[in-house]
This record gives C-alpha cells, structure tokens and sequence, in this order.
C-alpha cells in the first residue's frame, strides 16, 4: 500500500505542474440564464449535455506572471503539494484574505493517473485544517459552468455555490458559454 503525504509547497517544479494541470473534458455544462426586472433578478444554471466535448487545458491558461505570483504565494504555508511514493500527484495553491478571512485556492488539481483516489479530498481537507488553525472562516474556489466535474466535486467536499459572475472572464461570457461559477465552504 502507497502512503499519500501532503505537506506544504516550498517551491512550483512548472514541468510537473504542467503535468498536474492537465485540464479537463467535458461533455455537460451548466447553462446560464438571466431574467432581471425591478421587483425581481433570477440568475438560473440548468445542467445540459452539449453537442460536442468541451475541452479546457488550465496550463494553456497560465502566464508567467501567474507563475511568479503562485510562487510568491508559498510562503504563507497554505500551498500545498501531494505527494506518493515521492511523486508529486495533486496540487493546492491557494492564500489567505485577511480583510474578509477568506482562504482563496487558486489552483486544486490532481494527476489525470491518480484521480478518484481521494487526493483532492485529502488536499481540501488539509486546506480546510490549515485555514481554521489561521483563523480563517471559510474556503473559496473559481470554476467555470463547464466544469461539472469540479463543481460537483466541491459540492461533494462541504462547499455550496454563492456566486456567478456573468463577465468575469470577458464582455462576452454567457454568449461564449463559460461563465465564472464561485463557492465556499464555510469553517465552523
């Protein structure tokens, strides 16, 4: 039997985290829908098969800028790394919001080889250990409607959904159809 250890990230290796970061395939999305009136505003998301796969790679997504700041952020020990058998398998970046006791995870992602293990689970678990002892009131994560995997995976790990932005990514988000879904989970 492997042993999964996490500890906190001391440095980003960007070839494995290119590895990590794989992305995603999708053949589902939550469409979304706007109704906005003066008695009343509704934002619906209504789960939907899509015509052809989606496909999103997060590495393609990243900059160098994105990489600095990632690296910047390990020192406050909240970034972690997943490691079995010494292989770096699962990832968090995330960092604390002091003014509104948040901790932002910017990045959770496992090896495309190692997931269904439980080492996203693990890594929220320790994420969530890590921002009570801080003094830190809940967890914070981005994804797209496109990502039902993740979504529910969150949902499955204590978060709930608590806000859509509708042109968090462009002018022109819902048109495109990915639109910024955001949850928390709360810490007692």
């Amino acid at each position: 039997m492997t042993i999964l250890e996490i500890h906190p990230l001391t440095r980003l290796n960007p070839e494995c985290l290119r590895e990590i970061m794989s992305g995603y395939v999708t053949t589902q999305r939550y469409t979304v829908q706007k109704q906005e009136a003066d008695a009343a505003t509704t934002i619906t998301l209504t789960l939907q098969p899509l015509a052809q796969p989606c496909a999103k790679n997060y590495w393609d997504c990243l900059s160098e800028d994105d990489l600095k700041r990632y690296a910047g952020m390990l020192s406050e020990g909240f970034s972690l790394g997943a490691y079995r058998d010494g292989e770096w398998v699962g990832v968090a970046l995330a960092e604390a919001q002091p003014w509104n006791k948040l901790l932002n995870v910017w990045e959770l992602h496992v090896h495309p080889k190692q997931r269904g293990a439980g080492i996203g689970r693990r890594l929220v678990a320790e994420l969530a250990s890590r921002a009570q002892a801080a003094g830190l009131r809940a967890l914070a994560v981005e994804t797209q409607n496109t990502n039902v995997a993740a979504i529910r995976f969150y949902r499955s790990c204590g978060f709930a959904i608590e806000g859509i932005d509708l042109s968090y990514y462009t002018n022109t988000d819902v048109e495109n159809g990915e639109v910024a879904i955001f949850l928390k989970r709360k810490l007692p």
